[in-house]
C-alpha cells in the first residue's frame, strides 16, 4: 500500500504545531525533530512563515509572530460572538420563519459566521464561511454604516458592480443609503445582491462602530421587511447585551476596545501563504 507524502497544508500544520507546549522558542533542529519533516522542507517553510509575519526569528530561534497572534485572537472573538448569538438567532428564525445570518466584515466583503434555515430556504444562496460584497447586502451595509471612513473608501475602491438591476452602483447613492441606515438603525437589501431575495439587517454595536450584523433574508419577502425590522433590531440588541452586558452599550469606545473587526486583508493571509508552490 502506497503511503502518500504530507500535503502542503499538512507540512505547514506540522511546523506550526511544533510550537505548541511550554517552549515558546525553537531552533531549526528542534522544529525538525518535533515535526518529523526533512530539514530542507522545514527550513523553507520557516523562512516563508517569517516573511509572512506568522513566525519571528531571533538569531537561531523561531517563535510565533504577531500574524498568528492576531488570527488567533480573531478566531477566539468570532467563536465567542457566535456562541453568544446562536440562541438569539434560533429564536429569531422561529419568529421570522426565514433565513437568519450572522456576518462580519472582511475588507469589502461580508463573511457569514452562521446561517439558519431549512431546505425550504435553499433559494437564499448563502452558506457558513461564504462571502458576498458588502455594498449590496443588508449585513454589509449595516456594518459599513457604523464603520470608519477608511472601510467605506476601500469598498468604493473595489468597485460597485451591478449584481441585479436594483444594485446601487454609484458611490453617492451608496453613501446616501448608509446615511439612511444610521438614521433608522437597520439596513435593507431589496433584491440588490440576488433577484427575488430581500433582507433586513441590524448592526451589532454599542455606541461605537459595528462589529458584526444580523439579518433575516428570504425569497419574495420584500413586503415583510418593515414588519421584520423590529425583530432583527431587537435581536441585535439582545446579542450585544449577551456579549458585553447592558452597561457596555453606552460606552463610546466599547466596540473599538473589546471587539475590533478584522483588519482589511487579514483573512486573505492564509490564501497568500498557500499560493507559494515551492513548499510542495
Amino acid at each position: 500500500m502506497t503511503v502518500q507524502a504530507p500535503s502542503l497544508l499538512e507540512k505547514a500544520a506540522l511546523v506550526l504545531g511544533a510550537f505548541k507546549g511550554a517552549t515558546p522558542r525553537l531552533t531549526l533542529t528542534e522544529v525538525v525533530r518535533r515535526s518529523g519533516l526533512p530539514r530542507s522542507s522545514v527550513h523553507r517553510i520557516l523562512d516563508q512563515l517569517v516573511r509572512l509575519g506568522w513566525l519571528e526569528r531571533d538569531g537561531r530561534d523561531y517563535r510565533l509572530g504577531m500574524g498568528m497572534l492576531e488570527l488567533g485572537a480573531s478566531a477566539a472573538h468570532h467563536n465567542r460572538l457566535r456562541r453568544a448569538a446562536l440562541p438569539h438567532l434560533h429564536a429569531l428564525h422561529e419568529r421570522a420563519g426565514h433565513v437568519v445570518h450572522l456576518a462580519v466584515l472582511d475588507g469589502p466583503e461580508v463573511v457569514y459566521l452562521e446561517r439558519l434555515g431549512g431546505t425550504a430556504d435553499a433559494s437564499v444562496p448563502s452558506r457558513i464561511g461564504g462571502r458576498q460584497p458588502a455594498y449590496c447586502t443588508g449585513t454589509g451595509k449595516a456594518i459599513l454604516a457604523f464603520s470608519e471612513e477608511a472601510l467605506v473608501a476601500e469598498v468604493l475602491r473595489a468597485g460597485l458592480r451591478p449584481r441585479t438591476p436594483y444594485t446601487l452602483v454609484r458611490p453617492r447613492s451608496l453613501r446616501a443609503e448608509l446615511t439612511r441606515v444610521r438614521e433608522r438603525g437597520v439596513a435593507y437589501d431589496r433584491e440588490e445582491a440576488f433577484r427575488g431575495v430581500s433582507c433586513v439587517a441590524a448592526p451589532l454595536r454599542g455606541a461605537g462602530r459595528a462589529v458584526a450584523a444580523i439579518s433575516v433574508c428570504g425569497n419574495g419577502i420584500h413586503r415583510e421587511l418593515e414588519r421584520l425590522a423590529p425583530m432583527v433590531l431587537g435581536t441585535a440588541r439582545s446579542v450585544w447585551g449577551a456579549l458585553y452586558g447592558p452597561g457596555r452599550a453606552v460606552q463610546p469606545r466599547a466596540a473599538q476596545e473589546v471587539a475590533p473587526p478584522l483588519e482589511p486583508g487579514q483573512m486573505d493571509t492564509l490564501m497568500s501563504w498557500l499560493r507559494f508552490a515551492e513548499w510542495m
